[in-house]
């Protein structure tokens, strides 16, 4: 990569950096683009050649953190073999990876709620690969006998729908003050709901 190159994607970088605590602090509608780029130290010409305009600048910033978020989980249930402890690995990797960066989780949860119908098609392609990585999961354990058959598309739904609402609710309201402390109840919740009594003997 030559230094023109390197001086280009390090500016784009900062941009996205920069969009992304402003969206959030002020949220989309109320965000103005001179805002952005005072606090990325850059010129709207500067700003303009790499987005051209908010609502590309803010598409760009949902299709980064989201694909982000997924690279984590899916690294962290690539580590392992089972397909319950697979699902578990995903719902840890969600928690922590919420609790290490508010600003994402404000991002993808509240900013780019109403934002308009790309940001809400965005979402829902977010939605739907997790829950597509947790299907997956479920179908695997149900395949090899560890869970009674059920629809597992609906049960991967609930699965993210209790985890966005744990998360929007700690957002919200700072309950509770750490949102790994979710963890275990949040487990032993989604994995009963799939195995019974069984799910708290998985290990």
């Amino acid at each position: 990569m030559t230094n023109v190159q390197e001086r280009s994607r390090t500016r784009r970088q900062r941009v996205l950096d920069a969009a992304l605590e402003v969206f959030t602090e002020h949220g989309y509608g109320d965000t103005a683009i001179d805002e952005i780029a005072r606090a990325s130290e850059t010129s709207k010409g500067g700003l303009y050649f790499h987005f051209p305009s908010k609502q590309a600048l803010f598409l760009a910033l949902l299709d980064e953190a989201s694909a982000a978020l997924l690279r984590r989980v899916e690294n962290a249930m690539a580590a392992e073999s089972d397909p319950l402890q697979r699902g578990d690995a995903a719902l840890r990797e969600v928690l922590h990876a919420f609790a290490g960066h508010r600003l994402l989780a404000r991002l993808l949860l509240i900013e780019a709620l109403g934002a308009g119908k790309e940001f809400n098609a965005k979402l829902n392609n977010l939605h739907a690969a997790f829950a597509a990585l947790i299907a997956e999961c479920l179908d695997a354990a149900v395949a090899q006998g560890q869970i009674p058959p059920l629809d597992t598309w609906v049960a991967a739904h609930a699965w993210y729908g209790a985890i966005n609402h744990v998360v929007l609710r700690w957002l919200l309201n700072g309950e509770p003050a750490r949102l790994e402390e979710t963890y275990p109840a949040l487990r032993s919740l989604l994995l009963y709901g799939v195995t019974g009594a069984a799910g708290e003997r998985v290990k």
